[in-house]
This record gives C-alpha cells, structure tokens and sequence, in this order.
C-alpha cells in the first residue's frame, strides 16, 4: 500500500506506510485523534507565524532589538512537510530472548507467592506487619545465566535452548532465635515443578550478619527510639538548636554501621528541617546503638555539641544547666533568608534567556532501533541487550559493533563517597551506594531535561519490601551531534578535504542517591569509530558540614554556618571485554625516553639525539593487575588478543583510555574502607573471568569493612592472564573539594568522570570513514572558482517538527505483591521511603 499524503493551507502531512518494522514499536498514546489534530494546529500556527514573519520583517526586528542582525533566509519553492515519525523502527536483535532482562511484574509477582509457600518453613510475614524480629522478603532481582549458556544460545537461538531463568531473593531472617540474612537463588522461572531455593554460598558465603542488614521503610524504627532519646534534652535542643524534633529541626544518620556486624551504631547528626536541609547542618551528634532485632534494646551511647563530648544525657544536661555548654550560632528561619538552598531562580535575567534555546530534531526520522518487547538498542553497526536491578540500576550485555561482539558485560559495581571533617558525622562517614540500591533510586526523566524531546523511554522495575516499583521512564535513548567533526582535514590533493559528522548514540540512566539528594547521571555513550564512552556526571546538595575556623582544613565555608566538606567520590565499572573473542591478554605500553647513537647523525648535532620510545610487556598474573595510570599518562593499558591479528600483523585489541577525572581513593587503610572497597584503590584491576566473581562488591559491604562478603582483594591469587576470559575493573570519579558554587548544587559540567574503550589495532582503518554523513570537497578548477563537493546524497531537510508535548511529570507507579496498583502515595510517605535515615520522621 503506497503511502497517503495530504495538504492543509500549504502544509503536506506525509504517513509512513504501516511497515514490521514500524509496527514493532508503537508508545502508548499515539495515533489519537487528539494528537493529530495538536499536531495539524501547531504546524498551521508554526506557519502563521513565519508568514508574519516574512512579510512584516520590521516586526522581527523590534522583537530582537534595533541593531541586530537579521537574516531572512529564502524558503524553499515546495510545500513545507511535517517531519518523519520521531518513533523509532524495530530493532533485529540476534537472538529473540534477552537473557538478562529485567523481572517482569508478572514474574516478580510469581516469585513472591511462590516464597509464601507453607511448605518452605520461611515463615514469611506480610508487608503490612514489617519488624526487625520478623522474617520477610527484602529484595528479588534477576540473577544472569552463565556466560556460556548466553553465549551458546546467541551463537544459534535456533537450535539452542535459552538459559533457564533464576531471581536472587533476600529474606531477613529476624524471626529466628539467631537473626540472620540470607541470599538465595531461585529458579528455573515461571515457577513450577523444578523450581528450587538453594542459598548462594558461593558468591555471598550465605550468611550476612543481622547488624548489617539492609534498611527500609518498612524496617524501620528508629522514629520511635530517637524520640526517646531527644525527649529529655528537647530543652537544651530549643536553646541550642533553635528547634525540636519535628519542629524546626530533623535528624540523619551516617553509615557505615558496623565493622565486621558485632554492632550496629551510627552517628546520628541534626539539620535545620527546610528545602535543601542538607545544607543546612547543626552542631549536636548522638552516637545511637541499634543492634539486634529488639528497639527496647537499642541505647543512646555518647553526645558531642561543638567539640564537647558527654557520655550519657544526664551529663549532657547538668553542662547545660550549670552554663559549660557556650551556644555555637544558629539561624533562625524567621530571620535569615534560607532561600539560597532551593533551586528557584535567582538573580537579573539574561540576555535573550526568555527565548527557548535549541533543541535536537532528527529531521528525517530517528537513526536508531528499539525492540521494546527484549530492550534491544541498535544505532550504526552497535546493537546491545539492556538490562535493569535494585543494586547497579542499568547495565548493558552482549555490546556488538559490525557485528562482532566487544563487550559481553558493561554494569556499574558500586559508588564511594568518604568525607572528611572535625565533627563526628563527616569524619566518620563512607557510603557505598550499592547498598541503598542504585537502580533503586532511579526515578523517571524530566523529558526536555534529563533528555531531549526525542529520546525513546524504557521502562525500570524493582522489587522491594515496600512494593514494586515501575518507572516507565527509567532510561532514555537517543542520538546527539557531538557538535564537532570525528574527523577533519583539509588538504589539496585530490580526495583529502573533508570531514565526518560526530554523531553519538547516548543510553541513559539517573539515579538520585538519598544521602545527599544527589544525582548520578549514568550515559553510556556509542562513537562511530567503535569506541564506547562511559560517563558519569554528579548534581545535588552536599553532605555540608557545621562551619566553624578550625574546620577550614577539610573544605570550604560556603555559607553563614555551613561548610562543604572535602570527600571523594569513586564509581566503580565492570568490563567484561570479549576482543576478537574471548582468550585476550592484558598489555602494558609504556612510554619511555632514550638517548641512541646512530652512524648516520651528523656531527654538527652530536653522535646522539634523545627521543621517546614505546615498550611493550605482557601483565602475566594477577599478582600485577591492579595499577595506576602512570605519570603524565605516559602509556596506558589494553586488553589484546595476541592470536588475531589485523591486516598490518599487530594483535587486535582494545585500550582503556582515561577520560575526565580518572581518580581513585586517596585513602589508604580507614577501618570504615578496610576490605570493602579494596577496588577503589587504584585506576584499573584485570582479573581472569569466574562465575563466583560476578561483582567487585555487594550491598552488604558497606555495613562489613572489616569482613565484607565480597573481597576484591581476594579476586587476586596469581592467576594467569595470558589468553584467557578476562574481566576490566575501571574507576572514575573525582576528588571533590567544595567551593561557594557548589551551592545551591553541583554542576554536570565539573562533577564528570568518564574512561574510554578504543580500538587498538582491531581494524584495518577507522572505520567511521563509512558514515555517509561526511562530506569530500574538491579543490576550485580555477582561481576564484567555488569549491565542489560530494555528500553522498545526504541532503540537509527541512520540515515541520513535531510538537513538543507539556511537560508533564507523574509519580512512580508502586504496586503491590500480588501486581496490583496501589493507590497514590503521600508526598511525606514517597520522602521517608526515599531519604530513610538520611532523614528521620520521628515519631510523636
């Protein structure tokens, strides 16, 4: 069926014949009649006004201003067409399954009445009922198949059969006589007569002590406790702190909790409770004993008030009373501005910032494929398998360029954030995001924000003991000009003049942590050449600490009473790099300097020159696996496959090139850091692939320093590297030291950290030489003459883009363990649910 076109007042509206391709991909809510139409008028209104336009020019110019440059452009003869569809066509991806896809809500569902079960003895409570000294489930996420089941069904879907399906399931076993926490594999899915739960003792050891385990909402008392605890000294509190719990002032708490799950303690600090309250922190620390399952057991340990230590409350109020207690400054909201922490607009207006800037249109349709139904993503050669879970949110599988795969695993392993300070909340503090569930804190995209208005939207689920969570717009995909040339040369021979435009594929995904309301921008970035970018950039409000003089050594007084305090901040990555297959090696290229005699230098320039060379070596073991970049980045590293060679006889290979900020820690033997972040330690780590090292951590590392389930240190036992399946261990981040413009908030454009993956030698040629949107110029035949050139046909459009939508912006959707739509959540139920201890609802 040809397509149908028609005209409306000089607009031609041209529909795409229904295609497979097309028809694989339609989002909910197009085709309406309502959209039409909105598009039909905005495009005759777009019209109206580039008629007024061109007829009364003067009109533009009082707009702009007298004396601005106004070009007015010819419009071109033919009718003016809406633009083609913004929905992206089908993707074809290699196999019809996705083997690391994301639980389903239907599967999550199955699994949850699955573990209910009488049958099991686990004894399970309802959501509804949630207490430390009860048994439930914590968490359900999908657990991948082995490496070579994947493969073996990618190599041949047809005739192979697909992994079997597994989910990892947290129970907290705090109903029992010793509570414990447990991890557990369980599978084949949908459930039926082969299902099996058997413990993961070989990737968690199975056991988790009880004092480090995880924390949720529902699984959470300490409101009740922290009342106790403030009741007796609420006067002291007004007089010093200008407020009370929940009237004026708020608490949060540092982590991590434990050293080696003997305790659970932490300290427990008070903020001035308005918008941006992390910014705004007080001077009173109480040190909070909350270990075992019983909150009549938990006990207030030690206070400190600027500098002062007490070890119980009575003490802490006889000071007080007798007049040892000097009142450090505080703010009183009445009377201060506070306003400088919230994010609303401040300051004169701009030149001509009323005006929306540019945006993105692909003129002539998207460039890239989704498969909805798999999250199957091509775009130029690439094609990738998505996946999504409570602890790294987004990864990426099975990553293939030009056919060949580069990359089988790309996922993020945990994030770090260590402070530093002299009060006892900062000094003490060390995050691992892993544990509070970085796929967990993602949230839906601000379209037009987060992403331009074209991006394509995936959906996020997870499963936690307060419901399933689904964010329909928990990844967005799109395809962005670089706004530079990936390559570029002018020449005057024939054939040298040209360059090719720098488009990207951009897939992402933004988790906002709760500790500091503080975003990670997770983009994985696709370059035409074959090179894999991965960034990560950083937004939110500091962890500020309480200013005072002798705190200046660890940051920066950023307001009256409010410092920001030094910390570093590292992200760790998975790389399971597959070059030219699976046996690679781990090369080492170094640049060095030598003076050499050759019988050919002239003696007006002496018998010898120094100048750079290159050595090359072999990283044999994992004894010598963990490095830092060297000085001046004076070589580099690369995983290379000495068996395949390209055209020229050099080993295929792909290097790990450093970009923005490539830190690691700088600390070195904190007992709050002692075991279990020995990966952030250095730039990169190459280990040799094992299914029982899947991660270099685990969300119960943070709480366990001292005895961490996941030792990354012990991933290194002298292993051959020689032509084996090798695993890439990479971190980026930055040591962040704040200043006066970190406030209200950390800006993307210097919180960034990102590495590069590049080929080596993989090709015979760069390969982005392919991309027809190049263009070749030729030299005038004769003086003065324009230059010719070729662009290979792809000609520059002009059309009516579509509409941009109101913005609009809903709440997560929760539903229940049976799948059902909860009704909509309080603002203050979706804020304890997200910040947890980071601000504590006490209980009055």
């Amino acid at each position: 069926m040809p397509p149908r076109s028609r005209t409306v007042k000089g607009v031609k509206s041209v529909r795409f014949a229904d295609t497979p391709e097309s028809a694989s991909f339609r989002p909910t809510g197009t085709g309406t009649l309502a959209r039409r139409f909105g598009l039909l008028f905005a495009a005759i209104l777009t019209l109206v006004v580039l008629s007024v336009i061109r007829i009364n020019p003067t009109s533009l110019s009082a707009k702009l201003g007298e004396g601005e440059n106004i070009v007015d452009y010819d419009r071109p003869d033919d009718d003016l067409q809406f633009c083609a569809s913004s929905v992206p066509r089908g993707a074809r991806p290699p196999a019809p399954v996705n083997p690391w896809a994301q639980l389903s809500m239907y599967e999550l569902v199955d699994v949850q009445s699955w573990l209910t079960q009488p049958g099991l003895g686990l004894n399970l409570s309802s959501v509804d009922e949630l207490h430390p000294a009860l048994n439930y489930i914590y968490m359900i996420s999908p657990y991948p198949p082995s490496k070579a089941d994947a493969l073996a069904y990618l190599e041949d879907p047809s005739e192979n059969t697909i992994p079997e399906r597994h989910a990892r399931v947290t129970i907290h076993h705090g109903g029992v006589e010793y509570p414990v926490i447990r991890d557990y594999l369980l599978g084949p899915l949908p459930t039926n007569e082969k299902t099996r739960l058997r413990p993961l003792e070989d990737i968690y050891h199975n056991e988790i002590k009880f004092n480090a385990r995880g924390v949720d909402v529902k699984d959470w008392n300490l409101g009740n406790f922290i009342k106790k605890v403030t009741e007796p000294i609420k006067e002291a509190m007004q007089v010093l702190l200008g407020g009370a719990p929940n009237d004026g002032i708020v608490p949060a708490g540092s982590g991590p909790f434990s050293f080696d799950g003997s305790f659970r303690r932490m300290w427990m600090g008070w903020k001035r409770d308005t918008s941006g309250f992390f910014m705004h922190p007080l001077n009173l620390f109480q040190y909070v004993d909350f270990s075992g399952s019983d909150p009549s057991l938990w006990k207030l340990s030690k206070l400190v008030y600027d500098g002062q230590v007490f070890s119980n409350t009575t003490e802490f109020m006889d000071a007080f009373h007798n007049g040892e207690l000097n009142p450090v400054p505080t703010i009183s909201p009445e009377e201060s501005d506070l306003s400088w922490s919230t994010r609303v607009r401040k300051g004169p207006k701009r030149d001509l910032d009323d005006l929306p800037g540019p945006r993105a249109v692909s003129f002539g349709g998207v460039r890239f494929r989704v498969d909805q139904a798999t999250q199957y993503v091509s775009w130029m050669g690439w094609g990738m398998y998505l996946s999504f879970d409570r602890d790294i949110g987004l990864s990426l599988w099975d990553i293939r360029f030009r056919n060949e795969r580069i990359v089988y695993e790309l996922a993020p392993q945990d994030a770090l954030a260590q402070y530093a300070g002299n009060d006892p909340f900062q000094s003490t503090t060390a995050w691992l995001d892993r544990y509070f569930g970085i796929g967990l804190a993602v949230r839906d995209m601000l379209p037009g924000y987060d992403c331009p208005h074209e991006a394509v939207f995936l959906p996020a689920t997870t499963y936690s003991s307060a419901g399933i969570f689904s964010r329909q717009k928990g990844i967005c995909v799109f395809e962005q000009d670089s706004g530079r040339p990936i390559t570029r040369h002018l020449g005057y021979e024939k054939n040298e003049f040209g360059a090719v435009k720098g488009y990207e594929l951009v897939v992402r995904s933004i988790a906002t942590l709760g500790k500091m309301k503080f975003a990670l921008i997770f983009d994985y970035i696709f370059h035409l050449d074959g090179t894999i970018e991965v960034r990560v950039s950083a937004s939110g409000y500091l962890q500020a600490g309480y200013y005072n003089p002798d705190a200046l050594d660890y940051g920066t007084r950023i307001w009256e009473t409010t410092m920001g305090s030094l910390h570093d901040h590292v992200i760790n990555f998975k790389v399971d790099l597959d070059v030219a297959g699976t046996s690679n090696s781990f090369q080492k290229t170094t640049l060095s300097q030598e003076e050499i005699d050759q019988p050919f230098y002239d003696e007006d320039w002496g018998s010898t020159t120094i100048q750079q060379r290159i050595d090359r070596e072999f990283i044999e073991t994992e004894d010598d696996a963990r490095v830092k970049y060297p000085t001046n980045f004076q070589g580099g590293y690369s995983i290379v496959n000495q068996e395949e060679k390209n055209k020229w006889g050099h080993a295929r290979g792909y290097s790990i090139h450093p970009g923005y900020s490539p830190i690691h820690s700088t600390l070195v033997g904190s007992k709050r850091l002692l075991k279990n972040a020995d990966w952030a330690q250095y730039n990169l780590a190459v280990s040799r692939r094992k299914e029982t090292e899947p991660s270099s951590s685990s969300m119960w590392n943070m709480n366990l320093p001292g005895a961490p389930p996941v030792d990354f240190a012990q991933f290194f036992d002298g292993e051959s590297l020689s032509q084996e399946d090798l695993v890439a261990w990479i971190n980026i981040g930055m040591h962040h030291l704040p200043q006066a413009e970190d406030a209200p908030s950390t800006r993307t454009n210097t919180a960034t950290s990102s590495f590069f993956l590049s080929p080596l030698n993989y090709f015979d040629h760069d390969v982005s030489i392919e991309s027809m949107n190049a263009i070749l110029l030729n030299m005038p035949t004769e003086p003065g003459a324009p230059f010719t050139y070729d662009d290979y046909g792809v000609k520059p459009l002009q059309c009516v883009p579509p509409a941009v939508p109101p913005f609009t912006y809903e709440a997560m959707q929760i539903f229940d363990l049976e799948g059902k739509e909860v009704p909509a959540a309080s603002v203050g139920e979706l804020r304890k649910a997200s910040e947890l201890y980071h601000r504590i609802q006490v209980e009055l």
